[in-house]
């Protein structure tokens, strides 16, 4: 068996005006839906960012891709590998380039170009093998840990509207959701609808004493049964960091965590070492700036990192997800997964990774409640979360199919958009302040 075809399908799917530090995303959200089709009639999918520059790295490695055996993954690792260390090698030379992604969201850092588009082909191929041996997935990867992963209420502030324009303005479920007590209510309802257990504030947004108080509210309204985290992207200063730290100390107990507060490993270092001086030993995790293997020995030594939250997508597909796993058990840290804007593809891209990774210690992000089904490009339409979980069934490779009807009207959608990439500062210019720039820090 041999792969005949890469084919590439650009979608455009809606998306609120949410907020972070990088500012107000933008009515749609880009995604790719990849698809790789075989001589024996087996077609194995995936979904990965979206946009120019992603569609362009994935092109570039068709020559690669196209006549491969789906099974010897580790063959076209080592010639992608040989690509990136070549790039690398020049890229090096421009001290510009930070590997982390402290001022670059996921999917744009030159740097993670080769894991990302690796990943995208892992994913796709490892559903051919499981389509090939009758098999899910997670089984065909190693087996799996669990069977029904979990995920968390990722919470967003956010203005009035549920993204799309023109004629496809789509309903807005949440409101608008500025302050703690409409954040509340937000929560109220994402739970009511998926069953969560754990929830996530995306912080960096408002006044930070503001964001505590949303925090504090949370608690008070959801108990110490629900861990609580919360994830300013590198919005605050240290001093500000250890302030929120010191104030959330009670709330962020008990399974919850403190996520890149401030910018670069030595400032969460530092904020680390003063909240333990006045013991309050709030875990930090990060997925800004830990974003390749390199990074876990420095997080470590410095104690910079507690829990580090991975990506299939960028950390280079499944099977680098399951080693990232071995290596957090070693060194002692934790493990979650990061998110971004996604389908029901990447839904369970998320939690078939998640099922084979023994050492995954804390629920999963998603903002595929931040998706609608009108968007939804799998056979049968979203993906059920139920009680915060995504139930690994026994259904070949990833259990999903694509809607070709549905995959044609994302891609028209990303035809007709006057963008291809993001930029969530241009958003905030264009709605909230015309001078609007992402500063680090803040606060």
């Amino acid at each position: 068996m041999k792969i005949k075809e890469l084919k590439l399908h650009p979608v455009a799917i809606a998306d609120g005006p949410l907020r972070s530090s990088y500012g107000r995303h933008a009515p749609y959200a880009l995604r790719t839906i990849v698809e790789l089709k075989t001589t024996d009639g087996l077609t194995g999918i995936s979904e990965t960012y979206g946009g120019d520059a992603p569609l362009a790295a994935l092109e570039a490695v068709r020559h690669l891709v196209e006549g491969r055996d789906p099974f010897q993954l580790t063959a076209l690792w080592k010639d992608l590998g040989e690509r990136a260390e070549q790039d690398r090698a020049s890229m090096d030379r421009d001290k510009s380039i930070d590997r982390s992604q402290t001022y670059l969201v996921p999917g744009e850092n030159p740097l993670d170009v080769h894991t990302r588009t690796f990943a995208a082909v892992e994913v796709a191929c490892l559903d051919i093998i499981g389509k090939a041996t009758n098999k899910p997935l997670c089984d065909v990867a190693g087996g799996r840990a669990r069977s029904s992963p979990t995920f968390s209420a990722y919470l967003f502030y956010k203005h009035g509207g549920g993204g799309g324009m023109g004629d496809d303005v789509r309903d807005d479920e949440y409101g608008e959701c500025l302050d703690p007590k409409s954040m509340v209510r937000q929560c109220k309802q994402m739970i009511a609808n998926y069953g969560f257990k754990e929830i996530k504030l995306k912080g960096g947004v408002l006044d930070p004493d503001d964001e505590i108080e949303t925090i504090k509210q949370l608690r008070a309204e959801f108990g110490a049964d629900y861990p609580l985290r919360i994830d300013p992207n590198c919005a605050w200063s240290v001093e500000t960091s250890v302030k929120v730290g010191r104030a959330l100390k009670e709330e962020l107990s008990g399974g919850g965590y403190l996520e890149d507060p401030a910018a670069g490993m030595e400032g969460m270092a530092e904020v680390r070492r003063r909240l333990l001086a006045e013991n309050n030993e709030t875990p930090l995790a990060s997925n800004v700036a830990t974003t390749c293997f390199q990074h876990l020995p420095v997080a470590q030594r410095l104690d910079a990192v507690q829990i580090v939250l991975s990506d299939p997508h960028y950390w280079g597909g499944i099977r680098n997800q399951q080693h990232l796993s071995k290596f957090c058990e070693v060194l002692g840290m934790g493990l979650s997964m990061h998110s971004n804007n996604h389908l029901g593809v990447s839904m369970m891209i998320m939690a078939h990774a998640s099922a084979c990774c023994p050492h995954l210690t804390y629920a999963c992000d998603t903002h595929y409640p931040w998706q609608t089904e009108v968007d939804e490009v799998v056979l049968g339409g979203r993906v059920p979360i139920v009680d915060g979980c995504v139930e690994i069934t026994d259904k070949p490779g990833l259990g999903v199919e694509l809607d070709y009807d549905q995959l044609a009207r994302g891609v028209e959608r990303y035809k007709n958009l006057p963008y291809r990439k993001r930029d969530d500062e241009a958003e905030m210019r264009k709605h909230v302040d015309p001078n609007w720039k992402r500063i680090l820090p803040r606060w």
